[in-house]
């Protein structure tokens, strides 16, 4: 199998979608002749045709107006916001509209189409740059939200959202892009490629949505996550010392609490993890449903390791990122708990 970062592995599955059924469309800024301001969709243009492959306007509102439009009449659209900082002017569309045709018409149209969009911090991109929007769009019934962490996950899980026919926001981390890193918080940025890339394989394959993964098992306390900082989750651990499970969420939307209680009633602690705000956040709905479903086997309170509440701040970036430290730190608490 070839050695992909997830930029490649993104690239290879909207390739093989457009190859594998002429109904596939992809837009979005800078998406078409450019290739995407992180290049996911380099050269899908100039092999698939401009038809297929396109700009928009700087209007994220039209982009998903669109996306709802066409998957209605039996397009199957892979849509790109620039940023997730940018979704926002496209909420209204996705709320009123997108999540609810199905709905609304009795099964007579759905809205089959994905939302792509680089997603969360680590690249000194700022407030306006960096957000991790995820658990607004959790809070919408009939949408799913999906967050890899890996390139092969990357790959299977947007063929698995494009082959569907329910939309998904596909949120995509670009701190890990080009590699995973090691939570460091001095970690320079061009160290990305450096980092051992992924074995993905080159055809086409599914990742289903919905399903969590152990990442690594322990049996200290468990430690739910997602996207780039299940990378600095495991990293931490074994640091540490500490025999922290590891479970990479995925899909928030539906979510996998299976696979999660099974962890706690096993270790009886539990961390949630995510960079988002801590009010109101998606470690939230995770650390209630984890007390609901798992009450008599916690031994500690469960613990949410968050960003602050605040904008995603510049200069300051790695006193916010959930970074290695704070996760020993959280890990540490959460063990000695009585």
């Amino acid at each position: 199998m070839p050695a992909m970062n997830m930029i490649q592995a993104l690239n290879s599955a909207m390739d093989i979608l457009l190859t594998q059924n002429p109904d596939v469309v992809m837009f979005g800024e800078d998406s078409g002749y450019f290739g995407g301001v992180f290049n996911a969709t380099d050269k899908l243009q100039a092999k698939h045709g401009a038809h297929r492959v396109f700009d928009t306007p700087i209007n994220e509102a039209a982009i998903a107006a669109m996306a709802i439009g066409m998957a209605a009449k039996g397009l199957k659209p892979v849509a790109e916001i620039q940023f997730s900082d940018y979704i926002f002017p496209a909420f209204d569309q996705i709320v009123s509209e997108m999540s609810r045709i199905r709905y609304r018409s009795a099964g007579q149209f759905t809205s089959g189409c994905v939302l792509r969009s680089p997603w969360g911090g680590g690249i000194r991109g700022g407030q306006t740059h960096s957000m991790s929007p995820e658990a607004f769009f959790t809070h919408i019934p009939g949408v799913k939200v999906a967050i890899p962490s890996n390139p092969y996950d990357a790959k299977g899980m947007l063929i698995a959202a494009a082959e569907g026919n329910d939309p998904v926001i596909f949120f995509e981390p670009k701190r890990i892009y080009n590699g995973p890193f090691d939570g460091v918080p001095d970690a320079p940025l061009k160290s990305w490629a450096k980092h051992p890339k992924g074995e993905v394989p080159e055809g086409h394959y599914r990742v289903e949505l919905g399903k969590a993964e152990v990442t690594r098992e322990g049996s200290a306390c468990t430690v739910v996550t997602y996207g780039t900082l299940v990378h600095v989750a495991e990293h931490a651990a074994e640091k540490s010392g500490i025999d922290a499970e590891i479970i990479d969420l995925k899909s928030l939307s539906p979510y996998d609490i299976d696979t999660i209680a099974a962890s706690v009633n096993k270790t009886g602690r539990a961390i949630v993890a995510h960079e988002a705000p801590r009010t109101s956040g998606f470690g939230a709905e995770l650390a209630a449903q984890i007390q609901e479903d798992c009450f008599y086997a916690l031994e500690a309170p469960v613990l949410r390791l968050t960003g602050w509440d605040t904008p995603y701040p510049h200069a300051h970036e790695w006193a916010y990122f959930p970074i290695q430290s704070r996760f020993i730190r959280a890990m540490e608490a959460v063990t000695k708990a009585v």
